[in-house]
């Protein structure tokens, strides 16, 4: 990855950070995204750098707007390899469904990954390599219920990356999707709390029969476990896996 420049949608935390932290790490340059406060992404931006001897920079594209997007991919330069990580989640029956979130979530987890590549790929085709890494998730494969513009979305991210593949498999380009069930993220970790409360049950049995009931290992996916199968994607020792859905659930999807 040494002198590659790597943009991560999404990874001021989370899973994207994860997943900045582990190319940082392997030597690529960094382009960061996402929302927080500006004290904290510049304490963040710093230590990577610091941390890991390669170049971070960061860029807050708001990324339901296509103008702000293609802004940061000017601003990112010349990007080897792009991670599309960003998303938002709302849950909710279908006739109650907020026309505002479903628009957010299509506009955020789904028509990003669009106006991503699409302004990535002129300058990965110039040079006859690059690598898209598409993070979507075990509901990019199958449903749930009161998720219909999540599962809609990540769907939709799922049969883009094998369009996308099937147009540069002969340019050195790949595209794969990344697939993973419950992670222990930030967010998860307060869904946890605030489900023990509503429920009145210990913190472990929501763990194990409400987040985890899915994912038959009961084991949360690792931010570090799916940071470390985008490293390899982006790899050489990859470069014959293009337009796949790599499953990383526990065994849901195996069902």
């Amino acid at each position: 990855m040494k002198n590659k420049t790597a943009l991560i949608t999404g990874s001021t935390s989370g899973i994207g950070l994860g997943i900045a932290n582990a190319f940082a790490k392997a030597g690529a340059h960094i382009v960061l995204n996402g929302f927080g406060e500006a004290a904290q992404i510049e304490a963040l931006r710093a230590q990577m750098a610091a941390d890991y001897g390669v170049t971070v920079r960061y860029h807050g594209a708001d990324m339901s707007k296509p103008s702000e997007i293609a802004a940061m991919v000017a601003f990112a330069g010349d990007v080897d390899i792009l991670v599309n990580n960003a998303g938002i989640q709302h849950v909710s029956p279908v006739e109650t469904f907020p026309l505002e979130k479903w628009d957010a979530i299509i506009a955020i987890n789904l028509s990003s990954v669009f106006h991503t590549t699409r302004a990535v790929l002129p300058m990965m085709k110039n040079k006859k390599w690059g690598r898209i890494i598409n993070i979507a998730s075990a509901h990019g494969l199958v449903a749930s219920p009161f998720k219909s513009a999540y599962v809609a979305a990540k769907h939709g991210v799922v049969g883009f990356t094998k369009s996308c593949a099937l147009e540069t498999a002969e340019l050195g380009i790949t595209v794969n999707t990344i697939c993973p069930g419950y992670v222990l993220t930030p967010l998860v970790e307060k869904q946890i709390d605030d489900q023990a409360k509503v429920h009145g049950i210990a913190r472990e049995n929501v763990v194990r029969d409400v987040i985890l009931a899915p994912q038959p290992t009961k084991q949360f996916v690792s931010i570090e476990q799916v940071a470390s199968m985008a490293v390899y994607l982006a790899s050489d020792n990859a470069a014959g896996m293009t337009g796949t859905a790599v499953s990383m659930d526990g065994g849901w999807t195996a069902r």
